[in-house]
């Protein structure tokens, strides 16, 4: 088997996943700096305010759905590559499951050792899972996200008319919940809490497979390889129109410019998370278009470096988490509390690994993970 080779990548892919990596260095900084999930300050201040609008309105609910759309639609790639190339799919498969078995291994060490919150162990076993129960399942199986989409959208309108409906004079705190490792006094103690947060977050993780299928029948389709400018508009404009509307009273709320009572909080909060993934396909359909306009162009610097970080998604991440042990915490650099550090480090922690990934490329070197991952998978 052999990979292939950059000239012939589609970029729309590698760009959303460059790009996806910001939204992730931005939520998962708000969150370490500030000691709580989702990330955010009871009491906001000045600019604070707008600044929680935005994050929570084009960050946070967006940054794990697009991840996860991008983990399917790279597998359904390698598998119909491998396919055109002659590969027996027995072989296919086993790569796929040493992969993703290793990529639980990788977010166990990352998880513990590092960040609690991280995706690569769910990951992982959802692509063990996918690998083995999903992937080659018939064209009938893959309209279940369709149909899943038309379920999230008459979920959202509920939630929505039940939210405008409600308190919204109630004084309820804003729904966090305290990220007991990342204030933790010591490393010792905060690998401590680490062991127990770790699991539990990579359970509650597991349901995003519901993210890696919406990507896995976005590639079925190709919809970034021979991309349909008028799908890709309506994926642009109605994948954004139902985030913003269903994130915007949690955003709203995060910054201090409405009150919920509690029961209302709790429904801003679920439609917040629900518009996520309209989100992803929002980004999705604009990095596609982006390729389009692109296409066989010549790049820009610009565009050739995020590109290039997006084939080196491992490694940037695993990146993120050991940059802001450093940060962050009390017993390291200590930066953490403050909200625009929070954000500075992470867009600066980003722009680093878009530069690095940049050089990599221009040296034609990959990067250290996804060659240890290849040469695990492949033996």
């Amino acid at each position: 088997m052999s990979s292939l080779p950059t000239s012939e990548r589609v970029l729309a892919p590698d760009l959303a996943r460059g790009f996806a990596l910001l939204l992730v260095a931005l939520a998962h900084t708000a969150s370490i700096f500030l000691g709580n999930t989702p990330g955010v300050e009871q009491t906001p201040e000045g600019l604070e305010r707008p600044y929680f609008v935005a994050l929570f309105v084009l960050v946070h609910a967006c940054a794990l759905p697009l991840f996860g759309m991008m983990l399917g639609y790279g597998m359904v790639q390698f598998a119909d590559r491998q396919e055109a190339l002659g590969e027996p799919w027995t072989r296919t498969r086993g790569v796929l499951l040493r992969r993703h078995a290793w990529l639980l291994v990788f977010g166990a060490v990352d998880g513990v050792l590092f960040f609690s919150g991280d995706v690569l162990g769910a990951y992982g076993v959802i692509g063990v899972v996918f690998a083995l129960l999903l992937l080659r399942r018939g064209k009938g199986f893959y309209r279940i996200p369709v149909l899943y989409l038309g379920f999230g959208l008459c979920y959202l309108a509920v939630l929505m008319y039940l939210v405008i409906s409600g308190n919204s004079g109630g004084g309820a705190p804003f729904p966090s919940v305290e990220d007991a490792s990342s204030l933790a006094p010591t490393y010792g103690d905060a690998v401590r809490e680490r062991l127990t947060e770790w699991p539990v977050s990579t359970a509650v993780l597991l349901s995003s497979i519901l993210f890696v299928w919406v990507g896995a029948w976005a590639a079925k389709k190709r919809l970034l390889e021979e991309p349909n400018r008028n799908l890709l508009l309506v994926g642009v404009f109605g994948g954004f129109g139902v985030a913003i509307a269903g994130a915007l009273p949690m955003g709203l709320f995060a910054g201090d410019y409405v009150d919920f009572d509690e029961g209302t909080a709790g429904l801003a909060k679920l439609m917040y998370e629900g518009a996520g993934l309209f989100g992803a396909i929002g980004y999705i359909s604009l990095f596609g278009l982006i390729g389009m306009a692109i296409g066989k162009k010549r790049r820009g610097v610009v565009v050739t470096a995020i590109s290039a970080l997006g084939q080196r998604t491992l490694s940037a991440y695993l990146f993120q988490s050991v940059a802001c042990l450093i940060l962050a915490p009390p017993f390291m650099l200590g930066l953490g509390g403050r909200t625009f550090v929070a954000a500075a480090c992470g867009f600066g922690v980003w722009l680093l690994s878009v530069v690095v990934a940049y050089l990599m490329h221009r040296r034609s070197y990959r990067g250290p993970a996804e060659i240890l991952v290849r040469k695990l998978a492949y033996r």
